[in-house]
């Protein structure tokens, strides 16, 4: 009998990566041993449908009505929870993040849960402030708060495990860390990053490590997965990027403060749906880039390397991509296709 896994978020453009994962066929060529029920807002939205229409069973509901969470949940043997903070907001997204888990632990057929997780930059900087992050540190906060819930592997017992990702390499696409032109043809990517590096991950990794945790219930069991596909470097992007496409392009260096001073609507919240005091866009982003600047967050790539040795760097990404520096052609994140949440760098 297949498990059905219970997947939170399943529009968006990790949702689809893990679904799409989740689905493949083993890698000895069996059939996959899940099937998938996706949460949605709108069911009859355009990845929803075609979820659907890949076999996917769709159920209404979202993190603000915890009443469809627990309905999807019933009949579960898994789940995938990751919360929008980005619409919803830190403080709506740590309360969603426990009270799911509880829901979790009251459903009888529940054996797997896993977290879809962030750094908690904060601790991880000694709780300096200039780290602080709110759409990481709340996943982390959650993460945290886990550890000390009891993990059983059993045909009886829910196990838990967290997989702590980070940005997507497909927001190349974007401008969080695509270039501008200059008039001479010279790609720039500017970025605050000094010579520190961002965890990127590649959203077919980020599947992989999906699958990986639910295939490996007893193994990643209480445990807290920090995957990536490649710590970047700017100036190896940019070396890359000129490898592959043959174009000039150049490191913009910039300070946190100057970046940010580039970014349209900065002052306003970062969550969509946040209150007009809460976290604005720019102090977010510069405890973000802060964090990646002085290398706090880390990631054994000798183990992940030998967990997933097919797995992408930045150079791979774009040869495979096709990757050519113009954005925008894929919004990446859904809450920018659906307009909640966009951005651009002014001149």
């Amino acid at each position: 009998m297949s498990k059905l896994i219970l997947v939170l978020g399943a529009t968006g453009a990790q949702g689809r990566a893990v679904i799409n994962s989740l689905l493949a066929p083993s890698t000895d060529g069996t059939p996959s041993p899940y099937t998938v029920r996706a949460l949605t807002r709108d069911p009859s939205g355009k990845h929803a449908r075609n979820l659907e229409a890949r076999g996917v069973e769709l159920a209404k509901g979202d993190t603000s009505d915890l009443a469809s969470v627990k309905a999807a949940l019933e009949g579960a043997y898994g789940a995938w929870i990751n919360v929008d903070g980005f619409t919803v907001g830190e403080q709506r997204e740590i309360y969603a993040g426990l009270r799911i888990f509880e829901l979790a632990k009251q459903t009888p057929t529940l054996r797997h849960y896993v977290w879809s997780n962030l750094d908690y930059n904060l601790k991880k900087g000694g709780y300096n402030q200039k780290y602080r992050c709110e759409h990481y540190d709340a996943k982390g906060r959650v993460a945290e708060w886990m550890t000390a819930q009891p993990s059983v592997v059993s045909d009886t017992e829910m196990s838990w495990s967290v997989v702590t990702t980070g940005p997507y390499m497909e927001m190349l696409n974007i401008m969080m860390f695509g270039p501008t032109r200059r008039a001479d043809g010279t790609f720039v990517f500017h970025s605050p990053i000094g010579d520190g590096h961002v965890p990127m991950i590649a959203l077919a990794d980020l599947g992989f490590f999906a699958r990986w945790t639910f295939d490996h219930r007893a193994e990643t069991s209480a445990r807290d997965l920090e995957v990536a596909s490649e710590m970047v470097g700017w100036e190896a992007l940019v070396a890359a990027f000129v490898r592959v496409t043959g174009q000039p392009a150049v490191h913009g260096r910039e300070s946190v403060q100057e970046w940010v001073s580039h970014i349209e609507n900065a002052q306003k919240p970062v969550a969509a749906e946040g209150a007009p005091d809460s976290t604005t866009w720019a102090e977010n982003f510069s405890g973000w880039w802060s964090a990646f600047r002085d290398d706090v967050i880390k990631r054994d790539m000798e183990w992940i390397r030998k967990i997933n040795p097919n797995g992408y760097t930045a150079e791979k990404w774009m040869v495979e991509k096709k990757y050519d520096g113009v954005l925008y052609k894929d919004p990446v994140l859904k809450i920018i296709e659906d307009a909640k949440l966009i951005r651009t760098r002014k001149a």
